[in-house]
């Protein structure tokens, strides 16, 4: 793989990163926040090509110019002594004698799968075979007074768990997320909530009960309306706690647009 074929590979990427930050896509592997260092280092990479390869033609014209003057010095210094020529011929073995190994080109299919592929968001499995990360917030916004209140999964969760529902009693809540099965059956509503990335996602895990319908599919998402209650369970992983919520409604919905939650970070 020589450097015009690299830059090539450069400019390429570069579009790829535009690509995935203009459009939603890039929602699959970072948050939100990260979209203009994503823009800019795809602009970057953009200009660099062919910058890489401007600088690699100027520098094969001095080469090409200083073997041009080695060669009419040789010429004329031939009486001089018969291993200038021998030298020459040596330094151009030297410079064409060395290729990259083919293996290198599979450098490329990192690069065709991520144009190709859109890599689907963490899903159920991920979440169950991973503890919930509730963390305790460092504080509690104050709910709109109307019902049912829509309410993050995550900002229900602590309140239930470190508030104990003090702000949650004779409210209706409103919250979506998708669907998770435990070994037994047992429904759960999950998102992932992530700090960076989606390499460092970690599931956000609601227990259900109520009017949950009868056939469940894992990582269908679910808006469900419900009250809070007191009851909680222990996450079989970390025995972290996870809080229930009492459904009084629920029906499937598209999955959003971040299918992340960052609100913990905020």
């Amino acid at each position: 793989m020589n450097r015009q074929v690299q830059a090539v590979v450069m400019f390429l990427v570069g579009a790829v990163l535009l690509h995935a930050g203009f459009t939603d896509l890039y929602l699959r592997y970072v948050k939100a926040g990260l979209r203009p260092l994503l823009l800019a280092a795809g602009a970057v990479l953009m200009v660099g090509a062919p910058a890489a390869v401007w600088y690699e033609f100027k520098g094969r014209r001095r080469h090409a110019q200083q073997d041009r003057r080695e060669d009419a010095h040789a010429h004329r210094g031939q009486d001089d002594g018969p291993d200038r020529g021998d030298e020459h011929d040596h330094r151009v073995d030297n410079d064409h004698g060395h290729r990259e190994p083919r293996i290198s080109w599979l450098l490329l299919v990192p690069l065709f799968a991520l144009i190709l592929v859109a890599p689907p968001a963490l899903g159920s499995y991920s979440a169950m075979r991973t503890g919930t990360a509730l963390q305790q917030p460092y504080g509690y916004a104050k709910l709109p007074a109307s019902d049912p209140v829509p309410i993050s999964l995550v900002d229900y969760a602590g309140r239930a768990v470190y508030d104990h529902g003090r702000s949650l009693r004779n409210r209706k809540v409103r919250i979506t997320g998708f669907v998770a099965l435990d070994t037994k059956g047992a429904p759960y509503l999950v998102r992932m909530a992530l700090n960076c990335c989606a390499a460092d996602a970690q599931p956000v895990k609601l227990a259900l009960m109520g009017d949950i319908p009868p056939v469940l599919r894992p990582d269908a998402w679910l808006q469900v309306t419900g009250v809070y209650t007191p009851k909680q369970t222990k996450d079989p992983v970390n025995n972290r706690p996870i809080p229930y919520l009492q459904v009084t409604e629920a029906k499937p919905v598209p999955t959003p647009r971040d299918p992340y939650d960052e609100s913990w970070n905020r």
